[in-house]
């Protein structure tokens, strides 16, 4: 079955379409499409998600969720393109064209999401173990990494040239640990600005303008 016929399938069932991307063998729930690369118990589709664009019609979707992901997204392969590249004004029009691979996927996110659609996302935080401890994760996030996503800031800060094409509001929150959780709010406001491995994860949540 093509996606867009299962998308509506959805639609029709429960009024709204939620897509958990990147869901692995763990779907949110059964209200949202599950999508992944890999075929498993989880996944209702497989798409390869580094592949733009996805086969999804533009403003169709209400929901998405993305949990433990966004780090593993590659960065602009810099040195594969200085490889195909015979001279400096050649890699030079290559790389103002190109876009970092986090930068493609909220692009795509734009695309797809209806206005006032929302994406809930999941992160390891960047001053945690989490992040740096499995190999293959390739970023590290923290609240500035968002702040990029909202065209007001961009433009604030002269980033136009960034070419993201997204413009989402943030809210965020935290997932900390158990030890820090019985500590005063003032112990805790100070042990997040300056301490190592109190926030476990980052959660967003991303609302389409």
């Amino acid at each position: 079955m093509e996606l867009n016929k299962l998308i509506e399938e959805f639609k029709n069932k429960y009024g709204v379409v939620k897509l958990d991307l990147a869901c692995g063998n763990n779907k949110k729930n059964e209200e949202y499409i599950g999508i992944d690369i890999a075929e498993t118990e989880s996944s209702d589709f497989q798409i390869d998600l580094q592949k733009y664009p996805w086969p999804i019609e533009t403003s169709s979707i209400d929901e998405i969720n993305i949990s433990h992901y966004l780090e593993h997204i590659p960065h602009l392969d810099i040195k594969g393109i200085v490889k195909e590249t015979n001279s400096f004004e050649e890699f030079k029009e290559r790389i103002i064209n190109c876009k970092d691979g986090f930068i493609e996927f909220f692009n795509e996110l734009n695309r797809i999401l209806k206005v006032g659609g929302k994406v809930h996302v999941t992160s390891p935080y960047y001053t945690s173990i989490r992040a740096y401890g499995d190999p293959t994760h390739t970023r590290y996030l923290g609240d500035w990494s968002f702040f990029y996503l909202n065209k007001e800031w961009r433009d604030g800060n002269k980033l136009s040239h960034y070419n993201l094409e997204c413009d989402f509001d943030i809210k965020y929150s935290y997932f900390i640990t158990n030890e820090i959780s019985l500590k005063s709010e003032e112990v805790r406001n100070k042990a997040f600005a300056h301490d190592w491995n109190v926030i476990d994860d980052i959660i967003v949540e991303l609302i389409k303008k």
